[in-house]
């Protein structure tokens, strides 16, 4: 039997980066459901240690702008997908982004590797690359470096991906949502090819199989072609919503559109600019070639109606397994907590809460682990708000990205202005600040006994500031803190102990 026939017989080795992403976290498993064996290179693995297919697959830890580590995740590898973007929030991220494409297209040639498979955005066609949005060039580029490398590639090229969590999904429900009447942009009545979540996956699992002469790009998308404002009034239509009323205006540039949504839905500034410069020219598929291999079965691919009423079911039954902010934003602190052995020392501000609790420590837990979201922060609400317009106002992610569950969480997820860093189930949530401060911030939350079948709770909310700011910002907040962090540790006992009195009563 020679190598091929092996292969498919007993499945590939799949290589994924941008497993903490969207798309990342939800290829993995349907590879292993397809019998592949699976590998994620990750810069943070500790992120993928709570997903339920984490014992299933072999993570390397690496970045892909590091060659050394790039090329110790491929050996062995027979697939990879390259599914990492710099997202545009800074001026260099197209040179991040060519000089990572390249790192991996060298390093897969010198591992062997027989296949790269690269999602990344339908570009318009007849419009030169000088003309489309840094993001959407930029996607256009990698794609463009693996083909012209000597591994085979299939590079798919989608435009608004429709899926419970996704950030076109979650931009388009809030506005829809959000605004009965609506003054949009031009740029709602351009022609779009949208595709369903479930699609995507499909075929980018399909691609692993392709012929080894197959090096091309392959246009992806539903069978629909519509407008923004086509898909506005259909998700009112979905969700069951009265009729919108929307009227476009030639005024709302896309740096201003990216601004508006920013302040109506979830999506910050930083990826709402790339998805609202990406709607300018159409963006419509003129070939459907990828049927040829990985081929449509009966209703497939969905409609977009339909892919609409599955992404909102799913979040209505609280089944979203990634979202858009899975993975961390560009420019997030990645710094280690000041208690680690490495820690390089400097000033660190503590405020620290104690507080008995008469209420075993699994109730404790529960509401500690249930913060955050629509939830709330168990202390004065129009501080925690106002911080949160504070973050907008200045770039920042603001506090409306929520929770992925309304109960459960995992390490990576993103909680409002914070991302869990740690969390050991029944005992300790660790969460770091990713709102806009000058320093580093983090608040951690211990469920402990005490001893004597009561719980104890205990707060801890760190900061290590940077230069003469960072020290003026912490003694300008702290006079505020017996207030919100105070308020907290108070509120948050008080809920473990009142959820323990209900459940005695339903019994």
């Amino acid at each position: 039997m020679d190598r091929d026939t092996a292969h498919d017989a007993t499945g590939l080795t799949c290589l994924v980066t941008g497993a903490t992403g969207y798309i990342g976290g939800r290829l993995v498993p349907e590879l292993l459901k397809a019998g592949h064996r699976v590998r994620c290179l990750a810069r943070t693995p500790e992120k993928l240690r709570d997903h339920p297919w984490a014992k299933d697959v072999e993570v390397a830890k690496g970045d892909v702008t590091d060659a050394a580590s790039v090329a110790e995740a491929l050996r062995g590898i027979d697939v990879a997908y390259y599914l990492v973007h710099a997202l545009g929030t800074g001026s260099t991220f197209e040179a991040t982004d060519r000089r990572a494409a390249q790192v991996f297209a060298e390093q897969a040639r010198a591992a062997g590797v027989r296949r790269i498979v690269y999602l990344g955005g339908l570009t318009p066609r007849g419009v030169p690359p000088r003309e489309l949005s840094p993001h959407l060039r930029s996607r256009d580029e990698v794609g463009q470096i693996f083909l012209d490398s000597p591994v085979p590639a299939a590079v798919l090229r989608a435009a608004v991906i429709i899926g419970s969590g996704s950030a076109s999904f979650e931009m388009l429900r809030y506005l829809t949502e959000r605004l009965p009447v609506m003054v949009t942009p031009q740029w709602v009545r351009t022609r779009i090819q949208p595709i369903g979540v479930r699609d995507v996956l499909r075929y980018l699992v399909g691609s692993a199989r392709m012929p080894a002469e197959v090096n091309r790009t392959f246009d992806i998308g539903g069978p629909d072609v519509v407008t923004y404002l086509d898909m506005m009034r259909c998700y009112s239509d979905v969700a069951g919503l009265p009729k919108r009323l929307i009227v476009p205006v030639p005024v709302l540039t896309p740096k201003l559109s990216s601004h508006w949504v920013g302040l109506v839905t979830p999506v910050p500034h930083s990826i709402a600019r790339p998805l609202t410069e990406s709607l300018r020219h159409e963006v419509v598929c003129h070939e459907h070639d990828i049927a040829d291999y990985v081929p449509d079965g009966p209703g497939q691919p969905l409609p977009y109606g339909e892919a609409l009423a599955l992404a909102l079911r799913r979040v209505q039954d609280a089944e979203v397994t990634t979202r858009w902010s899975s993975a961390a934003l560009p420019g997030a602190p990645s710094d280690p907590l000041p208690t680690d052995p490495d820690w390089a020392g400097g000033s660190l501000y503590r405020d620290e809460r104690h507080v008995a609790v008469d209420a075993p420590r699994e109730a404790l837990w529960q509401v500690i682990e249930g913060i955050g979201g629509d939830n709330g922060w168990y202390s004065f609400p129009l501080a925690w708000a106002a911080r949160g317009r504070l973050d907008r106002f200045v770039g920042g992610v603001g506090l409306r990205r929520g929770r992925r569950d309304a109960e459960r969480l995992r390490v990576g997820d993103s909680l409002d202005f914070w991302r869990v860093e740690e969390i050991e189930p029944g005992h300790l949530l660790r969460l770091r600040a990713e709102m806009r401060l000058p320093g580093l911030a983090w608040l951690e939350m211990y469920a402990e006994d005490d001893g004597h079948g009561r719980a104890r709770f205990r707060q801890r909310a760190l900061f290590h500031p940077r230069g003469l700011l960072g020290h003026a910002y912490w003694w300008s907040v702290s006079p505020f803190h017996a207030v919100v962090f105070g308020g907290m540790a108070r509120n948050i006992t008080q809920a473990a102990v009142k959820g323990t009195g209900d459940r005695r009563t339903v019994r």
